[in-house]
């Protein structure tokens, strides 16, 4: 029965070899990171070689053996300054030079005086774990030391083929990290040319920021600069303007000056115990916006140049001193889902921030120079002396000169307009004379009336009751003062009550005189609610005046109507509102007139445009007032031909007629004519 159960255990034991080798191969193509791969690696060749316990040691460049991974190794292997860690260094490090596979004893040494050996207990079988073209680590198994010489022989075979599968996925890492870091240096060169690229700082410190997060791997990159003794966010990365006003922003910006002041880097990685109060306060706060983990704040300082740098510190003027310690601003760094350990951060971080400090300090020396707006522009429009296309740019050059000595030598009349309005020289304007309520209006718009035709009559209900008040009073004074009379002449009265009864005569007299006097002061009062026409003319009142007049109250000295007298024989005006700023070149020609020489006006009719009529400047008022949009204005009064005004107009003049006015004030330059009013806010806004 056993020589034939022999056999299936064979095959059954080539069978899980053959599995095992299947997945150690499958390990090997994939794409697991070195100590996801060692873990599955070694455990899978301890639980197969059913052995006490195994390594796998990297070796460096300098040939210093270091676990990568282990199973069950003993504590004294671990120790560097035990003498059995220093012999088994010594080992791996053979195994490694010799690049031969080995079956170590047990306690056992070779070498000057067994400084080379095996301190432990168990059998070590060592295999060199081969990449391209150097041994890159060890395999190492603990077996038990008794088995049988084929079978130790065995153990290194398989461990052998096994390590065989494990050098492909040794190269393919080597592979990927030579990949990774020409990808690195792609990336650095392209940040280092995108950043050093332009001058302009705006395009600087962007790019700094979109290609300093793709090179660094992070959610996103900040760049600000420093104001005054102020920082402020300039560039966020992914975004092609920054939001200044939003809290995020702002609070970067205060956290940002803080750390410049400092001039220590931040490092957060949700840590805040050994910052000071003024940094962690802002810190806490920004975080609480942004919910970042990892947060970087980099100080960026303006390098030194060559000359600098060559110069004895000694000898170097100490009133210079801070200018080689100035900071121009901050480089932030966030980390907000990603989570990419520091050791992998510090080095791209580190580039990154060289070359911004070079790129930004060149763009802020450029900027600053003397006059760098316009040398830009001139620098920009070189084309227009290149030789094709010299022939436009002389044609463009003389037709500006040409222009420009047009605008400057060809004298015009000079005039300043104003707007106005048509009134007639004679009109009166209609106040209210009491408070009370426009109970009838008994006139039109455009009505003729004569003097003293009643206009407007006005209702007080307060003098209504006050007038029945004192009427009832005086008619019961009079009822009782007629009575008193009566009783003072009655028969068989006693002296006192004659006395007493005269009293009362003389009493009630002196109030009805009292009532009467008041009686007296309402009919005047009565009086003022109507409304008389102080002249014979024209009333000009309100569109629909009888939905914003009639039955609306109105207060004492409000204007409700104007009686302007129309009639031949009374003259019309021209009232023009010139605002303050105009009057200054009307003021200018006045001065330089000699004798009374008056200005010339033309005028136009909103009315009737076509036509342009002419007059002279009668009254200049000496002060201003305040008109509306307009701000302080001049008033001035013109003087016209009405009978040439009446003859050329289609239909009647109607006062308060818009008219627009030029004022004539000499000559002047024809730009100066056309331009006058730009050229005055120049000197106004710009220049004072």
């Amino acid at each position: 029965m056993s020589s034939e159960m022999n056999p299936q255990a064979v095959e059954q034991t080539k069978q899980q070899i053959r599995g095992l080798v299947s997945e150690i191969a499958q390990l090997a193509k994939s794409g697991m990171n070195p100590d996801e791969f060692y873990a599955a690696f070694m455990q899978k060749i301890v639980s197969a070689l059913a052995a006490a316990g195994g390594a796998v040691w990297t070796i460096s460049d300098e040939g210093v053996a270091k676990v990568a991974y282990q199973i069950n190794i003993e504590s004294n292997l671990l120790d560097d300054a035990s003498e059995d860690a220093a012999r088994h260094a010594k080992l791996l490090h053979y195994i490694a030079h010799s690049n031969e596979p080995q079956l170590i004893p047990p306690n056992s040494g070779f070498g000057e005086d067994g400084t080379i050996g095996n301190p432990t207990p168990h059998l070590l079988v060592l295999v060199p774990l081969q990449g391209d073209d150097q041994v890159e680590g060890v395999v190492e198994v603990f077996q038990r030391p008794n088995s049988q010489p084929a079978t130790q022989r065995g153990y290194l075979r398989f461990l052998v083929q096994m390590c065989e599968l494990a050098s492909e996925w040794v190269k393919g890492q080597k592979l990927k990290h030579f990949s990774d870091r020409h990808s690195l240096w792609a990336q650095a060169d392209q940040f280092s040319r995108t950043a050093h690229h332009n001058l302009d700082l705006r395009e600087t410190v962007y790019s700094i920021a979109n290609e300093g997060r793709r090179m660094i791997g992070c959610d996103r990159v900040c760049v600000a600069l420093r104001r005054g003794q102020k920082c402020r966010v300039e560039a966020v990365s992914g975004q092609d303007t920054v939001e200044t006003r939003s809290n995020a922003v702002t609070l970067l910006s205060k956290l940002s000056t803080r750390v410049m002041r400092s001039g220590e880097p931040l490092w957060y990685d949700g840590d805040t115990e050994d910052l000071p109060p003024q940094i962690e306060e802002v810190l806490d706060e920004y975080v609480d916006e942004s919910y970042t983990k990892t947060l970087v704040v980099l100080p960026l300082k303006r390098p030194e140049t060559r000359a600098e740098a060559a110069q004895d510190p000694s000898e170097r003027d100490p009133t210079e001193g801070s200018k080689h310690e100035e900071f121009i601003g901050a480089l932030i760094v966030e980390q907000i889902e990603t989570n990419l350990p520091r050791s992998i951060l510090d080095p791209r971080i580190d580039l990154v921030y060289e070359h911004s400090c070079r790129a930004v300090a060149n763009s802020l020396e450029h900027n600053n120079l003397f006059l760098m707006p316009i040398w830009r522009a001139i620098g920009r429009a070189a084309w227009i002396i290149r030789v094709r296309a010299l022939p436009k740019t002389i044609a463009i050059v003389s037709a500006v000169i040409a222009v420009l000595l047009m605008f400057t030598l060809i004298p015009v009349d000079f005039s300043v307009e104003a707007e106005g309005i048509i009134q007639p020289i004679d009109r009166h304007d209609i106040f209210v004379t009491a408070n009370g309520i426009v109970r009838e209006l008994s006139v039109i718009d455009q009505q003729h009336v004569g003097k003293g035709d009643k206009l407007l009559l006005l209702e007080d209900p307060d003098l209504q009751i006050e007038k029945q008040r004192v009427g009832g009073q005086l008619e019961e004074t009079k009822k009782q003062l007629s009575n008193a009379r009566r009783a003072q002449f009655q028969i068989g009265l006693n002296p006192a009550d004659k006395i007493r009864v005269s009293g009362q005569v003389q009493q009630l007299t002196l109030r009805r005189n009292s009532l009467q006097a008041e009686m007296a002061i309402i009919a005047k009062k009565e009086a003022l609610l109507e409304i008389r026409s102080p002249c014979d003319g024209q009333v000009i009142l309100q569109w629909d005046v009888e939905k914003t007049l009639l039955h609306r109250p109105v207060a004492l000295g409000q204007i409700v109507m104007t009686v302007v007298q129309t009639d031949e024989g009374h003259d019309w005006e021209i009232e023009l509102a010139m605002p303050e700023r105009r009057f200054g070149s009307v003021a200018e020609y006045m001065s330089g007139q000699q004798g009374d020489e008056t200005l010339k006006v033309e005028f136009v009719l909103a009315m009737n445009p076509e036509e342009i009529f002419t007059g002279k400047v009668r009254k200049i008022r000496p002060t201003t007032q305040v008109a509306g949009e307009d701000g302080p204005v001049v008033m001035i009064l013109v003087d016209f031909d009405q009978g040439e005004l009446s003859s050329r107009l289609d239909g009647e003049l109607r006062p308060g007629t818009t008219v627009t006015c030029d004022i004539h004030c000499g000559e002047s330059s024809l730009g100066y004519s056309w331009f006058h009013e730009a050229i005055q806010w120049v000197q106004y806004h710009l220049l004072f």
